[in-house]
């Protein structure tokens, strides 16, 4: 880790105007904001697979893009298609999903941030090569969470390229001295700035509240440091520094890049635990897939084929809704007899809301003494903070949600605001959730009696739609998965206390 012996004042004066041109240029709000949530769902006790899941789906393009990324020849080994948010959680973990949903937003707000400055671009492209190594190389290494390390390749040149793309005046300082003076890059930076890039991205990461984990990677590792194997955090460390070397090399094009990549494999071989040919075979794969790969692209073309495909997700129902809900359920019942119900609920849930590209999805269950129904789960804008107040009586009332429990039938409302209508609206939902222009209510039962419902619905400010016939026979055949599910449940619970009392 470098150790910086600048004064203090120096320091402070560098950190100050970077979080004051960071003020005025923006600071990736969307990024930060997505990060905090992320690291509170890894680290939050209660529904963490719903948690991540919410969070990815609360940001379309990120939802798109951990999608296809999840569909890719590198996750192939799992023989199937995802096609939710919901599974992808479920078949690659938590920690996973969260370190991959990271690097895919760290990547995307930093290019949009710096699309009008070259230089800042250029070492985004080489941040995100970096990261591809850093996936190629863990994956050759066994590492655990693959992810893990791609974000930490990605958030090496943190600190160079903040100081690129928010201080250019004194990164133009930096080559200048080095120029002048011969000196290299690490003495120039430290007379300039006052402390060394991997100092300036650790505070940066520390800024923005990324995890300990991520934060601690962020150091320069010489090669040939250690005699023996690292610890994890030395390890990512080290794997950060290494390919973040062969990303510059690579793309500075030099004809020494062979020589010079043979010399940084054979340096960091001891440490990684990987020998140095299998480094540079990973490297040359890494190489390869870049410019494969387009996940962690961010060209002006795939922005806009972006944009294209995430439409449905955000401007109300797609043209092929019901071809999406029958996917949906055949995913659905592929899982039933490996997932718990709670699963099954989030996963549901998720398929009419992206499905359908509805407002909000929430759904309501009743609580253990049964005298209430209260929204547990849900997905749509702001949706989260009401959810506490989202809850009435099972006491019958002469109300939609009511009829539709009691008679366990589905019902659609298409115009909640018309005046024959109102009266069937009960106070809670005129209070909670007032700008729904049109709704649908799909009560779950187990056991032949009501458990909960799903609910669903599209704003006024979307146009108006409707569900046809064939799309409500769908959307029977999933409740009725989540019904089963919900049932089995309750017999294992009763199975399991029967043991016990044995």
């Amino acid at each position: 880790m470098s150790i910086s012996t600048a004064t203090p004042a120096k320091i402070d004066d560098t950190l100050e105007l970077l979080w004051l041109r960071v003020r005025q240029r923006g600071d990736l709000p969307g990024f930060a904001k997505v990060v905090n949530a992320i690291t509170r769902a890894m680290r939050g006790e209660e529904d963490r697979q719903f948690c991540m899941t919410r969070i990815v789906l609360s940001d379309p393009a990120l939802t798109q893009r951990v999608l296809r990324l999840a569909n890719s020849a590198m996750y192939s080994v799992f023989g199937r298609k995802i096609n939710t948010v919901s599974k992808a959680v479920m078949v690659l973990g938590i920690e996973s999903i969260g370190h991959l949903a990271m690097g895919l937003k760290l990547v995307e707000d930093l290019s949009a941030a710096s699309a009008g400055s070259p230089g800042a671009r250029d070492e985004m492209e080489k941040a995100v090569f970096a990261g591809h190594i850093g996936r190629q190389l863990a994956a050759s290494a066994g590492h655990g969470n693959i992810e893990e390390a791609v974000v930490c390749s990605i958030l090496h040149s943190l600190g160079r390229m903040m100081a690129v793309f928010y201080l250019p005046d004194l990164w133009l300082e930096v080559q200048t001295h080095m120029a002048q003076a011969i000196s290299d890059e690490a003495t120039a930076t430290q007379a300039v700035l006052g402390l060394q890039l991997d100092e300036l991205g650790r505070l940066t990461a520390q800024h923005w509240g990324l995890p300990d984990s991520l934060v601690g990677s962020i150091q320069d590792i010489p090669p040939e440091s250690s005699n023996g194997l690292l610890d994890r955090s030395a390890w990512l460390a080290a794997l950060s520094t290494m390919s973040s070397g062969c990303a510059q090399i690579l793309c500075n094009d030099s004809p020494s890049a062979s020589i010079a990549l043979t010399q940084i494999a054979e340096g960091y071989a001891g440490m990684l635990g990987v020998e140095a040919p299998h480094i540079l075979a990973a490297v040359k794969t890494a190489h390869h897939n870049a410019h494969k790969e387009a996940v962690f692209a961010h060209t002006s073309t795939l922005r806009k084929r972006t944009k294209t495909t995430d439409a449905s997700d955000c401007t109300g129902k797609p043209v092929n809704a019901a071809m999406r809900l029958a996917t949906g359920v055949i995913d659905l019942r592929g899982i039933a007899t490996v997932a718990s119900s709670t699963q099954m609920l989030a996963m549901a849930l998720e398929i009419i809301y992206r499905s359908m590209g509805f407002s909000r999805a929430i759904s309501f269950l009743c609580n253990a003494d049964r005298t209430q129904y209260c929204a547990e789960l849900c997905f749509g804008e702001d949706v989260h903070e009401k959810r506490a107040r989202l809850k009435f009586s099972t006491a019958y009332q002469p109300d939609a949600f009511h009829v539709a429990l009691a008679h366990d039938k589905i019902i659609f409302v298409e115009n909640a605001k018309a005046p024959n209508f109102v009266n069937k609206l009960p106070q809670w939902w005129k209070e909670t959730l007032p700008s729904a222009r049109s709704f649908i209510i799909l009560p779950l039962t187990a056991h032949h009696q009501p458990v909960g419902f799903i609910y669903a619905d599209w704003d006024e400010t979307l146009a108006s739609h409707h569900i046809d016939s064939a799309e409500i026979q769908t959307l029977s055949a999933l409740r009725t998965l989540v019904g089963l599910a919900i049932e089995n449940t309750g017999k294992k619970q009763t199975s399991s206390s029967v043991s016990l009392q044995d």
